[in-house]
């Protein structure tokens, strides 16, 4: 599993890397998803053997657990798919997964977590709806990274599917990247909405 290549040690440092992310992806978390979004990274570079597996939401029913229990694992599912999508995207493609699948998986896990305290804590509700957001600064971060080789972590046709299943802005704007013309890469008989906007089902 590939690693960071800017691996801060201090809280500062990282409220800094995120905030830059911020800045270059265009948004704006707040302060509460701000500061669990750093302290998230922050305990993944002590720890990176927690995304040595892909959880899914079986790992919940192992075992008799208390209400707390199962609220502390549906947060690390949560956490896991979230680091999972943002930081090794082309960990799904080998594993013949689309990422999008970790977006579904977590946005539900933090979700689950927030209906488990009775709606009383709302960071996780708001990690469930602000997941997509949250991927993409994280894509953003590794972007920054490697700028200088001019490289990116998402294949055309993992990030069409990604904005196509999600409404990834970085996803989209790596297909106009990745394009000859500036315009985005899609198959044929599919037309692309300008602005961006993912498309609809029907």
């Amino acid at each position: 599993m590939s690693e960071l290549v800017i691996q801060p040690t201090t809280t500062a440092q990282w409220h800094a890397l995120v905030s830059d992310a911020e800045y270059a992806a265009g948004y704006s978390l707040g302060e509460e998803l701000e500061c669990y979004l750093v302290f998230l990274l922050m305990r993944y570079t002590r720890k990176p053997q927690m995304l040595s597996r892909v959880m899914a939401l079986d790992y919940l029913k192992q075992g008799n657990d208390t209400r707390a229990q199962r609220g502390q694992k549906l947060k690390d599912v949560g956490d896991h798919c979230l680091l999972f999508s943002g930081l090794f995207p082309k960990h799904a493609e080998k594993r013949m997964v689309k990422v999008s699948y970790f977006v579904k998986l977590g946005r539900s896990a933090y979700q689950q977590v927030f209906e488990n305290l009775n709606n009383r804590d709302t960071i996780y509700s708001n990690l469930s709806k602000d997941f997509v957001t949250l991927m993409d600064i994280l894509h953003t971060m590794r972007d920054i990274q490697h700028d200088e080789t001019h490289t990116t972590h998402l294949s055309p046709i993992h990030a069409f599917d990604l904005w196509h299943d999600t409404g990834s802005k970085h996803a989209y704007e790596t297909i106009k990247a990745l394009s000859s013309n500036g315009n985005p890469i899609k198959p044929a008989f599919i037309d692309l909405p300008e602005d961006g906007s993912p498309l609809k089902r029907h």
